[in-house]
């Protein structure tokens, strides 16, 4: 099953998710939040968000790798997608966060 991970990094001790499939892989990852509610509250609206296509904004970085970003409705971005090799790699993930965002249990890792 598709899970949340809440965790603590970096120097600053910030906040972060990241979004795993049922493979253990991460398909989304969180920018860094000052607390803990804080980054709960971008967890929940990833979920509100990722049934809507038109939140999923697809670029291709300056090496020619794919990559996506959901945005909630204040247009802010809320998660980004690793580098895919290849644009059918990309929608593959955009469709696993559709599909499994809004089920997904919500584990707190410790630091």
């Amino acid at each position: 099953m598709a899970k949340f991970e809440v965790y603590q990094s970096g120097k600053k001790n910030e906040f972060r998710f990241r979004l795993k499939a049922d493979n253990g892989q991460i398909i989304l990852s969180s920018e860094g939040y000052t607390s803990k509610p804080a980054c709960l509250n971008g967890i929940e609206s990833v979920k509100k968000n990722s049934a809507d296509a038109k939140r999923f904004t697809k670029t291709t970085t300056p090496t020619n790798m794919f990559r996506f970003a959901i945005t909630a409705a204040n247009s802010q971005i809320i998660g980004t997608s690793q580098n895919y090799k290849t644009e059918s790699g990309r929608n593959n993930g955009i469709e696993s966060v559709m599909k499994n965002a809004a089920r997904a249990e919500v584990k707190e890792l410790e630091k």
